[in-house]
């Protein structure tokens, strides 16, 4: 027999409200993670713009580039010393490593010595006004052969990029190998991937990996260039040893400026990019023949790196 009590249960409208809580609670859960990662990508590109004004105001001041200083200009305005070798600070208008401190150890890469490093330590003076935020003074540009800078010691050497994901800043200048050797073109970028170490064993240089969300990626390049992934100022190319394309593929391969990839290669959940015959997935771009991979889980894929010409 049943009691003269009503039994407990819900009722629809109880349901419903409890439904439009939960969606009103995803949904602000989600809003504040698209909150969080525009902020991400605001803040980087004003770090990629401070760093391009600072190094201008650098060579208004001093007549070279931040690194390329030349040992005697920096003795006479008090910046750090430069080594003795090609590329620890020659003036020649090029930001290139040097491997071990050697004579012949220059390299367009980043290296564990020589403008690379010292880039970010003459920024950071007080001789030069403190033109960045951070301290990168214990970074040196004849560091003692064979040490590794790997782990928290990064942060001393490199700045972080304000959208996480293990990314750090760096420049470079580039490249390309004419057949027997490698050929610096004059051109410096600032690098934006995830940095996992500077080596300086047997010739080596910067091993780094793509790890920056598609949709940032495509976010920061359409903010300041063309919103396309391998043309204009910035291109989605890091280093990892040398120049390469996200796809693996080398960047530079002639003198003359860097050619996109011409595999119609698809977008897919690991591309930062597709480039097939008919791509169409970057919002207002119709049928661009190179795009980011936007169309793939909306651009959530953490598959791109980029590279920023100098400004």
């Amino acid at each position: 027999m049943h009691s003269g009590e009503a039994e407990a249960g819900f009722t629809l409208i109880e349901m419903a409200i409890v439904l439009v809580v939960i969606g009103l609670i995803v949904g602000g859960v989600l809003l504040g993670q698209d909150l969080i990662r525009a902020a991400e990508t605001r803040a980087t590109i004003t770090q990629i713009e401070k760093y391009n004004t600072a190094v201008n105001t650098f060579r208004g001041k001093f007549n070279a580039l931040p690194g390329d200083l030349n040992g005697q200009i920096a003795t006479q305005f008090g910046f750090a010393a430069r080594g003795s070798h090609t590329g620890q600070g020659d003036g020649d208008g090029e930001i290139e490593g040097n491997n071990n401190n050697t004579s012949g150890g220059n390299y367009s890469h980043v290296e564990d010595a020589g403008e690379t490093v010292m880039f970010w330590v003459d920024l950071s003076s007080a001789v030069a006004g403190n033109l960045i935020e951070g301290g990168f003074n214990t970074a040196s540009s004849t560091i003692v052969p064979n040490t590794d800078i790997t782990g928290t010691v990064l942060n001393l050497w490199l700045p972080q990029a304000k959208l996480g994901h293990g990314n750090y800043f760096y420049v470079y200048s580039g490249n390309y190998y004419n057949g027997s050797a490698w050929a610096n073109l004059g051109v410096n970028y600032f690098g934006l991937s995830a940095v996992s170490s500077i080596v300086a064993s047997s010739n080596g240089t910067m091993s780094s990996t793509a790890n920056i969300p598609v949709a940032q990626a495509y976010a920061i390049d359409r903010k300041i260039d063309d919103g396309l992934p391998q043309s204009g100022n910035v291109m989605a190319w890091f280093l990892n040893d040398h120049q390469r394309w996200t796809d693996g593929t080398d960047a530079y391969t002639t003198a003359n400026e860097p050619t996109p990839t011409t595999a119609a290669t698809a977008g897919s959940s690991t591309t930062c990019y597709d480039n097939s015959s008919a791509a169409s997935g970057t919002p207002g771009i119709a049928n661009a023949t190179q795009h980011y991979s936007m169309e793939i889980n909306s651009g959530a894929g953490a598959n791109c790196a980029l590279s920023f010409k100098f400004q």
